[in-house]
């Protein structure tokens, strides 16, 4: 197996995202598949940001401690990474900024200044190196900055480049692959293009990270894509805004994290008892509060599957890699069209920030479900009680008819009542539409299963747990389990995927295991628990030798 683990850091402001997603490019460009972390603090400028970008000849979509270069544009990138470095490590650094260190030093104060080049393009002179350093062609390194960098700061990126390429020597051959170059998407960006798939017309959002990309992203391409995106001044106004398109019979998303989604709650439970679609990519960090609201957790769950008064179907579903990403945003809006129910995708910043190869023609095209639309034969009743709890939709605007939409218990016809039974017919109704949702969910593959099929030794993951747990999974002989929708939650999936499962363990990035007290409220075992919650990801090995400490 070939594989590269790569490390770039520096202060926030010296573009090691950018230079990161670079990087990322140009293995993808000799037909690698790649990973790349992006680690920083709330800080504009200053602190220290880096990005470990980690290309191997299959599939991946995780992390390694171990890097095999690493490129510091400061000294506290080496100090802060000393343990990814051993004897076999090349580092490449700025001899203006760090001092008698091994490796290859890059004077980029002075190739700057003799360049005439912004500071900015310091990055690009580590690039050069290491393509230099990686035997890679120079003219391949070239194409990626052009597809990189807008052209009023090519030229100046180029010849710093140049300069880079030029002061190291070659240390190693990366070997091109026999495969096509794929795309690198976060998964922020392709939730985004799953909800265009899913008939979106409008995005509405207010910036909060880490979900702030899919609005960054879907703003940057609306004319493109034929849709709006709209950016109002809080959490309440975006789902009030949703739910309005919603009646005018658009379809809409929003985004936010674990903080704004408190501001949806109220908006939520009133999309319940209304029947009004409405899909939200709720991307988790750490809490209380504003937490850490740079890194990452999968605290979020319980949260997501009780929020908002009262009882009402919801769909929440937890893709695991940006592929997952895409299919469910696409299924879980038109999904939520079609029962009249909250769609949740429950995402976080390691999945929603982290950026992989991406192949379009390898994810699940969504299914088509077109909402339930009144035939304009007798009298409308926007809440008419139906077999399977789901009532015909008409908007505003059509020729007779009169469309309600009360947060009030209601009739069929929408008005408000106190009365008991109308009361219970109402709660009875969406007891209904729930049992339709979960019966039209078993035609999806809602629970996942890799490695051994017959393995006992099983590994229980949500969520971006996904590619971590396959790979460390190889490495004890185990299988990987992983539902993708966790409400309603997939008994009957569940249990013919745990069949046969002997000693189990449920990998979560929280403190108090909440999948694990999801799977004991549906009567099964999760087993032992591996939980790691210091705002960081599982690395490969670092898991794997948790799982080893288990399963001995």
């Amino acid at each position: 197996m070939q594989e590269y683990s790569l490390l770039i850091g520096g202060k926030a402001g010296e573009g090691i995202n950018t230079a990161g997603l670079s990087i990322a490019g140009l293995f993808s460009r000799l037909g690698y598949r790649v990973y790349m972390y992006f680690d920083y603090p709330s800080l504009i400028r200053g602190g220290h940001n880096f990005a470990i970008i980690r290309a191997a000849d299959r599939p991946i979509g995780a992390h390694r401690t171990r890097v095999d270069v690493l490129l510091a544009l400061d000294r506290k990138t080496i100090e802060t990474h000393k343990e990814r470095i051993d004897g076999k490590t090349t580092v490449i650094y700025d001899s203006s900024q760090v001092r008698e260190e091994t490796g290859y030093g890059l004077p980029l104060d002075d190739i700057i200044a003799e360049e005439k080049a912004p500071p900015i393009t310091r990055n690009s002179a580590m690039l050069g190196a290491l393509a230099r350093v990686a035997g890679i062609d120079r003219e391949m390194l070239e194409d990626v900055l052009r597809a990189a960098v807008p052209e009023k700061h090519l030229d100046s990126n180029l010849r710093v480049a140049a300069r880079g390429y030029s002061a190291v020597e070659n240390v190693f051959s990366v070997k091109p692959l026999d495969a096509p170059a794929l795309p690198v998407l976060t998964g922020n960006e392709a939730a985004g293009l799953g909800l265009v798939y899913g008939g979106l017309d409008t995005y509405v959002a207010y910036p909060m990270t880490p979900s702030s990309g899919v609005l960054h992203f879907l703003a940057g391409r609306a004319e493109d894509l034929g849709i709006r995106v709209i950016h109002p001044e809080n959490e309440i106004s975006v789902i009030l805004m949703a739910l309005g398109l919603a009646y005018a019979g658009k379809r809409a998303a929003v985004g936010t994290s674990g903080g704004g989604f408190c501001l949806m709650t109220e908006g939520l439970s009133f999309a319940g008892m209304s029947e009004m679609p409405v899909t939200i990519v709720l991307s988790q960090r750490p809490g209380p509060s504003t937490g850490v609201p740079t890194y990452t957790a999968q605290s979020d769950l319980h949260f997501a599957l009780n929020a908002g008064q009262g009882e009402f179907p919801r769909l929440v579903v937890a893709p695991g890699d940006p592929h997952e990403a895409c299919a469910w945003s696409a299924a879980a809006l038109m999904l939520s069209w079609r029962y009249q129910v909250p769609a949740i995708i429950l995402m976080d910043k390691t999945l929603a920030e982290g950026a992989c190869s991406f192949d379009l023609d390898a994810s699940t095209p969504p299914r088509d479900h077109e909402p339930l639309l009144e035939d304009g034969e007798g009298e409308y009743r926007r809440y008419r009680r139906t077999e399977d709890g789901v009532s015909p939709l008409a908007f505003p605007g059509m020729e007779g008819v009169t469309v309600k939409a009360n947060s009030y218990a209601h009739d069929e016809r929408g008005f408000t009542t106190e009365k008991a039974e109308e009361i219970r017919a109402l709660q009875e109704k969406l007891l209904r539409k729930a049992g339709s949702l979960k019966a039209e969910l078993g035609g999806y593959q809602t629970v996942k299963t890799y490695g051994a099929p017959d393995a006992e030794k099983t590994i229980i993951c949500w969520g971006s747990q996904k590619w971590v747990c396959i790979e460390a999974a190889a490495g004890v002989d185990a299988r990987v389990v992983q539902p993708v929708v966790l409400a309603p939650f997939p008994v009957e999936a569940w249990s013919k995927a745990m069949a046969g499962a002997g000693e189990v363990v449920c990998v979560e990035n929280n403190a108090t295991g909440q999948a694990a007290r999801l799977l004991r409220e549906h009567g099964f075992d999760p087993g032992r628990p591996i939980l790691k919650y210091d705002g960081r990801p599982f690395a490969v090995d670092e898991l794997t030798a948790r799982l080893e400490e288990v399963f001995v």
